[in-house]
């Protein structure tokens, strides 16, 4: 510890140079165990599966799912499985997650919004959208607009309700500086609420990504003939586990992907959280 006081008085540059590649150091660490831990599960996987050791027709070798996964590819099946599902995906989440956002503001800027719309939030969250899927369906037919309803209603409550308790948690006195200055509704509403309530409003989207995902499979598997979802259970259905896989292995990576977009998005629109 001395020495390291010592070197900052006297070495400002070489302690800060060696800080920043003891930092790097440890980054590139927690890299190599973030690929490690994957790929040894992978390995393993593997393993188990050419030598049976576990049973190779309930969980095939992933070099057998990639096999596939290429095969997919080729013959063009895949993508269009995979554009159909994002689509729906992206539909019913932007469906979900702007009235979510809205009505979020509005019931933690206004009590009268507040008393009128939050009971009726929390009644209607426990219900699974999956569960409404026959109504949608008569609503809406068997298309895909009502595989997005199905996703917007999954996605709206976490947005909304996380989005109202992001409002709720911002410091009053940021408020009473508004009010003191004169600050208008729309001032109120575009200055104060919405950044204000953007970390934790941000996580609720995070969590309506995921429901978006867990949901599309679902609704696919029930009321569609195309889409990962669908080729998901018509592979089930047929036994061909290696084309189950494929499809799930799909869905983790669209978690991922959009997991990391918007961490990214979040990072550029709240630069003063760490």
């Amino acid at each position: 510890m001395e020495k390291e006081v010592i070197l900052a008085a006297s070495q400002p540059i070489a302690y800060e140079r060696k800080k920043w590649e003891k930092s790097q150091k440890k980054q590139n660490y927690y890299r190599t165990l973030t690929l490690f831990s994957p790929i040894t599960i992978l390995a393993l996987w593997e393993v188990l599966s050419r030598t049976a050791l576990i049973d190779p027709r309930f969980f095939p070798p992933p070099s057998t799912i990639i096999v596939e996964f290429v095969h997919l590819a080729v013959n063009g099946n895949l993508s269009s499985h995979v554009m159909i599902s994002l689509y729906r995906i992206l539909g019913g989440f932007f469906l979900g997650v702007i009235p979510g956002i809205l009505l979020g503001l509005l019931i933690g800027m206004y009590k009268p919004v507040r008393y009128t719309f939050q009971p009726l939030v929390m009644a209607l969250m426990p219900i699974p959208t999956l569960a409404l899927m026959p109504i949608i369906i008569i609503i809406f037919g068997i298309t895909d607009f009502s595989k997005m309803v199905t996703i917007a209603g999954s996605v709206f409550f976490p947005v909304c309700i996380n989005t109202a308790a992001g409002v709720s948690n911002i410091d009053p006195i940021f408020v009473d500086v508004a009010k003191n200055y004169g600050a208008k509704s729309k001032d109120y509403f575009f200055k104060i609420a919405l950044p204000g309530s953007l970390p934790v409003m941000m996580e609720g989207i995070q969590m309506g990504q995921a429901i978006a995902l867990l949901t599309i499979v679902a609704a696919e598997m029930i009321g569609a003939n195309s889409g990962i979802g669908y080729l998901i259970w018509m592979d089930y259905k047929a036994f061909i586990l290696k084309g189950m896989y494929v499809g799930l292995v799909i869905i983790s990576f669209f978690g991922y992907f959009f997991s990391i977009l918007l961490r990214f998005l979040q990072r550029r629109l709240i630069p003063w959280q760490k």
